[in-house]
């Protein structure tokens, strides 16, 4: 007789709730046990599953989809509501449905599925699908009815937080109809923040971004209403607008050649209710060392961010060595490296041409197109957002040699053999002209720095998803390589990163000074697998630990918090609880920041202390806006001795002599003919200067008007440098010329016992027919560029080859004149006169 299935196991029919047991009962599951950490995790959830904000750290490969569907079908048995889980994008969404398959756990991908909405299935969708003006799941002041949630998981909440940022950001591109009409209504604000970088902004320069100050944007709101709103429905309107229409005057409006981006001080995510109002929601993250970022941009409660859940061990990573070839030997061509990681691919590991070993994949991560042209004549295929399925599921099959992959750091799985090289080329740079701005304004501020960690830290994970994969990272440029090097950056990684950078400057100390061969050896022995080199590998994870609590930095808090009391109308309070904030802070750039924020929320109610709020954020952060008095321009005074000077920076600024070879590269690296990247250009020059001894300022930034870069190279002498790094032609054009005499004219006005020395940067020094040069002008053409940036190496090399020789006086002095670095040299060395 058949048995009666319906009659047995009657009484133990209740959902499961613990994740360990419904795991435990699937009825085909993939494998017979969750990994350790996976169970460790989940049982820390289940015990704090009534807490609303969750963050849960693992290492990348540690099993984070697991954990997330598991803590999702729990939150379906408990019959707390509707489950979404959020994926960065449609790819990996499609990945997160096929695991859950394996698993036998209920998915849909529409969240009209009748499944998800009588709570038999995950949802598994994006966060953009989520996260919009025309959300599916209502929007506030919509016809549509909000989707009552129980439960949201991120995953990848970094990649996400990326999405809010955008989807809260409504850009008026320069083609749009709007876009002159609103750039106009603003011109005599702009012209007064900054002649020359409006002048930019009219002439197209790709990198020029000013804010329009917050007063004239406040007062004028009624007008950018009525100018924006007849275009709500319009496309790159219609998913943005609703969400950032009623806090309009709270936002800050940013004006590019490419167009005006408005964008708010914080995302109002209230305005998704069903993301806002759901019951619990869990952040599923590798990478995020700085979780302030959850708390301003999705509004987490910041008490139980700081609490994130861990597995009681951070050994849950595969094998890397991750090696800085500029850190090794200063002498380490870039060009030389690419040429062995295609060696590589090919099988060819001793660098013959002749493949001894077995092919790998190599993938290579660059920041844009132009990075990507380096490594041309070495790859097989070149992938970009749009096509990276194909890409990938093209290494997962198997060998395809070297795979160049543009602008994608995270959110990139590619275990085991698809990736057993992994380059990373330079990392993402400040795209938009509010991220622009805000690079100049932070710059090396401990939160801007988190954020560059975490982009590199991402990279570099995308060769490691399991405990027993295995990876080479290598590291090209100074800037990755002054990351992996300076205790502060160090500080940032995750300590199982932290580990294996630890245990990799090991092998570089003993390779230091080495040429390529010794590079090749010590990939080998991570590629081969050698015994003693996975030994010790491991050893170093095994007692690594996550850290107890996260980082939720005290101002990004306030700066939360005093969003959503203006948001509420209530100015003031937000105004004063910015105050607590920067009365807690000593980094003064962080401090002047916040001013102009304050200062903003001020307006509203007192606009006569907004601008004396914004007088003293000045003096604290040169960057931010100017007050509609504008800024007296300070004296620039030369120091008494350039070599003291020289000696006295250095030593305050390097600890180590590594730290200063990798320093003064990375600052060079910043000085590139690139269109766009003038700003960091103008920077790097700025601190150039203080390396070489010279007081050196940036008064177009500082005051709106004058030089790009002015160096008072005695006290009767100042360089004005025009920095047209970003220019093609052939010839200095007359605009340029008048603008470098326009700028000696203000030195003389400012400095009157002063001679001024006329410098440009230009890639040619013929002048324009139609132009005149400035009397004396010299000028730094790339020829001359890379004799300077040659003389500047050396001269740091050198001073770093002795202890402590950087600090020293007389040393620095000795270098300085050798390498014609000193004040009556530099210019006649390394620039030419201008030619008619």
């Amino acid at each position: 007789m058949p048995l009666d299935w319906s009659r047995i196991g009657k009484g133990s029919r209740e959902p499961l709730l613990r994740p360990r047991d419904i795991f435990a009962a699937l009825p085909n599951r993939p494998w017979p046990y969750l990994r350790q950490e996976q169970g460790e995790v989940l049982e820390k959830w289940f015990a704090r599953k009534d807490e609303r904000d969750l963050v849960i750290k693992q290492n990348t490969g540690g099993g984070k989809t697991v954990v997330g569907l598991l803590i999702a079908q729990s939150t379906l048995n408990e019959g707390l509501g509707k489950v979404v889980y959020l994926a960065p994008d449609t790819y990996l969404a499609e990945r997160v449905r096929e695991e859950a398959s394996r698993l036998g756990l209920a998915t849909a991908d529409d969240p009209d599925d009748p499944a998800f909405r009588a709570q038999q299935a995950i949802l598994v969708t994006t966060f953009q699908k989520l996260i919009n003006g025309q959300s599916v799941f209502g929007v506030v002041g919509s016809w549509r009815a909000a989707i009552d949630l129980g439960l949201v998981v991120v995953d990848d909440a970094h990649a996400a937080l990326a999405t809010t940022e955008s989807q809260f950001r409504l850009t008026v591109p320069a083609v749009h109809k709007s876009y002159l009409k609103l750039v106009n209504m603003f011109e005599a604000d702009l012209r007064a923040q900054s002649s020359k970088v409006w002048a930019d902004i009219k002439t197209g320069d790709y990198t020029a971004a000013a804010r329009i100050p917050f007063w004239s944007w406040s007062d004028r709101r009624d007008e950018v209403m009525g100018l924006l709103h007849p275009h709500r429905s319009e496309k790159g309107f219609v998913f943005t607008w609703p969400l950032i229409a009623n806090v309009l005057p709270l936002c800050a409006a940013t004006v590019t050649s490419r167009g005006v981006e408005v964008r708010p001080p914080c995302p109002p995510i209230n305005m998704i209710p069903s993301f806002n109002q759901a019951r619990r929601r869990v952040y599923l993250t590798a990478t995020l060392a700085d979780d302030s970022i959850l708390v301003t941009d999705l509004d987490a409660d910041p008490g139980m961010v700081a609490r994130p859940i861990t597995p009681g061990s951070a050994a849950d990573l595969g094998d890397r060595m991750i090696l800085a070839p500029i850190a090794l030997n200063k002498n380490l061509d870039e060009h030389a490296v690419r040429i062995m990681a295609r060696q590589f691919a090919n099988g060819d590991r001793d660098g013959d041409d002749v493949p001894d070993s077995e092919p790998i994949n190599v993938v290579v991560l660059v920041p844009s197109d132009k990075a990507a042209a380096a490594w041309k004549p070495f790859a097989d295929r070149t992938y970009h957002v749009g096509d990276l399925k194909v890409g990938v599921d093209e290494l997962k099959a198997g060998h395809v040699g070297l795979v160049v992959m543009v602008n994608k750091y995270d959110g990139l799985d590619l275990p085991g053999r698809a990736c057993e090289l992994l380059v990373l080329d330079g990392i993402p740079r400040p795209l938009d002209g509010v991220e622009q701005r805000e690079a100049l304004l932070l710059q090396k501020s401990p939160a801007r720095l988190a954020r560059e960690v975490q982009r590199i830290e991402q990279g570099m994970g995308r060769g490691v998803r399991d405990t027993d994969d295995h990876c080479v990272v290598l590291l090209l440029g100074a800037n990755l390589g002054v990351a992996t090097h300076d205790p502060f950056h160090l500080s940032l990684f995750s300590p199982a990163t932290r580990a294996q950078l630890n245990l990799s400057r090991d092998i570089a100390d003993q390779i230091k000074g080495e040429g390529l061969n010794a590079v090749r050896m010590a990939l080998s022995a991570c590629l081969t697998r050698d015994p003693q080199w996975v030994e010790r590998s491991r050893r170093a994870l095994a007692e690594i630990r996550y850290a107890d609590a996260g980082v939720v930095r005290p101002e990004a808090v306030a700066v939360r918090e005093a969003f959503d009391l203006a948001s509420a109308g209530q100015t003031s309070a937000a105004a004063d609880r910015l105050q607590q904030a920067i009365n807690s802070l000593e980094d003064p750039a962080t401090r002047g920041w916040l001013k102009e924020q304050k200062a903003a929320y001020l307006h509203l109610t007192d606009p006569v202390a907004a601008q004396q709020l914004l007088a003293a954020a000045v003096l604290e952060n040169p960057f931010v806006l100017h007050p509609a008095a504008g800024v007296p321009p300070a004296q620039l005074k030369a120091a008494a001795v350039q070599a003291r000077a020289a000696a006295g920076f250095l030593a305050e600024e390097y600890t180590d002599g590594i730290s200063l070879v990798l320093g003064v590269r990375a600052l060079l690296d910043e000085i590139q003919w690139d269109e766009e990247r003038t700003d960091d250009a103008e920077a790097a020059w700025e601190q150039l200067g203080r390396h070489l001894g010279f007081t050196s300022s940036r008064p177009e930034k500082l005051y709106g008007n004058g030089p790009d870069n002015l160096w008072a190279l005695s006290t009767d002498r100042h360089a004005v440098i025009e920095l047209k790094t970003g220019c093609t032609t052939t010839t200095i054009a007359k605009k340029d010329l008048d603008q470098l005499g326009g700028s000696v004219r203000w030195d003389k006005e400012q400095h009157p016992q002063v001679t001024p020395l006329p410098v440009m940067l230009h890639p040619s020094r013929d002048c324009d027919e139609r132009g005149t040069p400035v009397p004396t002008m010299r000028v730094v053409t790339p020829a001359k560029l890379e004799t300077l940036k040659l003389a500047v190496v050396a001269y740091a090399v050198a001073l770093a080859d002795g202890q402590g020789r950087w600090g020293d006086e007389q040393a620095v002095g000795k270098q300085l004149a050798h390498h014609r670095l000193d004040a009556g040299n530099l210019f006649q060395t390394y620039a030419e006169p201008a030619r008619t």
